[in-house]
């Protein structure tokens, strides 16, 4: 991890327009993981940046309600896992196919399908 794209709690959430509170809470719920320094300081990486914008966007402009944000965002992670699943060639292999199927499981599940 490259130490110039981590951002401290504070710069994090000025970037954002967001409190600092918003950021902890978020991580509470499980929404964000940010690392910790050695003194236990908040930093997100980029990555982390992003998925927070996603989140207030999500917030925000689209007014889903937090329990609605961590829905959507496990369905996103599912999808992430099934994109190179789903490579052209690869589902001809007996692992790749009962991988899909598990992740296609936990897409249902959660969708409550």
């Amino acid at each position: 991890m490259d130490h110039d794209e981590l951002v401290f709690i504070s710069m994090a959430a000025r970037q954002l327009d967001m409190h600092p509170q918003t950021l902890r809470k978020y991580e509470r719920l499980g929404l964000i993981r940010p690392t910790r320094t050695i003194g236990s300081m908040r930093v997100y990486t980029r990555d982390e940046i992003a998925r927070l914008r996603a989140i207030k966007h999500l917030v925000d402009e689209l007014g889903i309600n937090l329990a609605g944000v961590q829905r959507l965002l496990s369905v996103a992670e599912v999808v992430s896992r099934l994109r190179p699943l789903a490579e052209q060639g690869r589902l001809a292999r007996h692992d790749t196919r009962r991988r899909l199927l598990q992740e296609l499981d936990r897409l249902s599940d959660l969708l409550g399908l």
